[in-house]
């Protein structure tokens, strides 16, 4: 233990290069495996590390909370569906907010311990980020969960209230820092509470991917300002990789939607006042429908076909029986290759994964600026359990919410199936004209369902 302990400095960094190395990883599905790994261990070192040289750690309660903890994540990890994986990432950015405000709390009110000014502006920024952290993440999961409703909080009333919830907010905050006042630090903090349901209410279904997103990256920037207030180098370090992180990924989904990070964080564009009702029945237009057997026969008299998940597929848990439908294709000599929208899903890489639980090859899995050249050239598109991502009012209605966005540009193939449960609208509330051209034909009903009636078609 003393080893460990004299040591510590040098075994800290080594846990920082192993985060590194998580990151780098999962930046790839070929590397996500090494990630994950590299993570485990390195933050099995950092908590090995500070159990040796925290001051009288109480190890009866680390080690049951820690026990806990481990059974709930494992229990979790197991259990939960693909289709509840965004809501599960938001509850846990949840925690990481709560734990900062905790620990924030314990702090201010350690009266053993004086806060010099450095410190009680780490401690200011620690807690309000943590706490807008913590109910933000809440209200995200509510909304993926379907326990709040998806559509956006509305009203002129909406941005006021932002903008004096935040003005208290620091108000307290300096208040705090001045006079050193408890409760006025306990009023910046549940302001801080109050200020991350009120970032969160007004942004509308289509905008939760870069949500998601956007959370990974405060809680990271709160455990590092909890970092400095508890000077651990570590957890410093860590939470900037995942707040830069975070905050990277959320500028690369903006742009892939062609959207302002502010207009985002504060509400507005997709789901907005502009957008039809989330989940509501799309205008009466013609249309034109067919079988499993018509697409199957289709895509099989094909020479090229192009698979557009969406979070239908999720639902419907049909990636294996696609995957199976793929190679059935394949072996017939059909080109199958599968085409993903940045922000497809409920959270980023969401229908990368749902790919890779079902084993398909990483090299038939292309992002969008790699395959929307190609779709010119291909017979037919299967767009299964999608909407918004491939939907051509971006490109050509100025009056869209969506206008501007890049989208899959599914609409210039040959030939279009549709795989849906209805003629609803999609998560952003918006009707698509993909459905109603004349080279577009419907196929309704569960995904999964219709996927293996098209796997007998095709043996057949």
């Amino acid at each position: 233990m003393n080893l460990i302990a004299q040591y510590a400095d040098w075994i800290y960094l080594a846990a920082a290069v192993l985060f590194i190395l998580t990151l780098k990883g999962l930046s790839s599905p070929t590397g996500a495996i090494a990630g994950n790994r590299y993570g485990m261990v390195g933050m099995a070192l950092a908590v090995l590390v500070t159990l040796v040289i925290a001051p009288s750690p109480n190890f009866a309660l680390i080690v049951v909370a820690m026990v806990g903890g481990a059974a709930m994540g494992t229990y979790r990890a197991k259990t939960v569906p693909m289709t509840q994986m965004p809501e599960t990432v938001a509850m846990m950015h949840s925690l990481v907010g709560l734990a900062a405000v905790l620990i924030a709390l314990a702090a201010v009110h350690n009266a053993n311990q004086h806060h010099n000014a450095v410190q009680r502006v780490e401690l200011f920024i620690g807690c309000f980020i943590g706490g807008i952290t913590f109910t933000a993440s809440v209200v995200a999961w509510g909304k993926l969960s379907a326990k709040l409703a998806a559509k956006p909080l509305k009203g002129g009333w909406v941005k006021p209230v932002q903008v004096l919830v935040a003005l208290g907010m620091l108000a307290a905050g300096v208040h705090y820092f001045v006079s050193e006042s408890l409760t006025a630090f306990w009023v910046m903090t549940a302001l801080s509470l109050v200020l991350g349901y009120f970032l969160i209410a007004p942004i509308g279904g289509g905008d939760m991917p870069v949500v998601v997103s956007m959370l990974n990256s405060y809680s990271g920037w709160a455990a590092a300002g909890i970092g400095f207030t508890l000077n651990n180098s570590v957890l410093i370090i860590a939470g900037s990789l995942v707040g830069s992180s975070g905050a990277i990924l959320s500028y690369i989904m903006c742009k892939a939607m062609n959207r302002s990070l502010l207009n985002v964080i504060f509400g507005g564009g997709m789901g907005g006042e502009e957008a039809a009702t989330s989940g509501g029945e799309a205008v009466q237009r013609a249309y034109k429908s067919g079988s499993a057997d018509d697409a199957a026969f289709m895509m099989g008299n094909a020479d090229s076909v192009v698979i557009v998940p969406g979070y239908g597929l999720a639902v419907s848990r049909a990636q294996h029986a696609l995957q199976e439908y793929a190679n059935a294709l394949t072996e017939k000599g059909v080109n199958v290759r599968y085409a993903i929208h940045p922000v497809a899903g409920r959270m980023p890489g969401h229908m990368n994964v749902l790919l890779a639980e079902a084993e398909v090859p990483y090299e038939q899995v292309l992002e969008m600026e790699e395959i929307n050249s190609d779709f010119g050239n291909t017979d037919v598109v299967l767009v299964i359990g999608a909407n918004d991502v491939v939907n051509p009012a971006a490109q050509k209605d100025k009056a869209s919410p969506i206008y501007g966005m890049p989208i899959l540009e599914a609409h210039k193939s040959r030939t279009v199936i549709v795989v849906k449960r209805s003629m609803s609208a999609g998560y952003a509330g918006l009707d698509n004209d993909l459905f109603y051209m004349d080279k577009t034909m419907m196929v309704f009903g569960d995904a999964k369902k219709v996927v293996e009636d098209m796997i007998k078609a095709v043996a057949h």
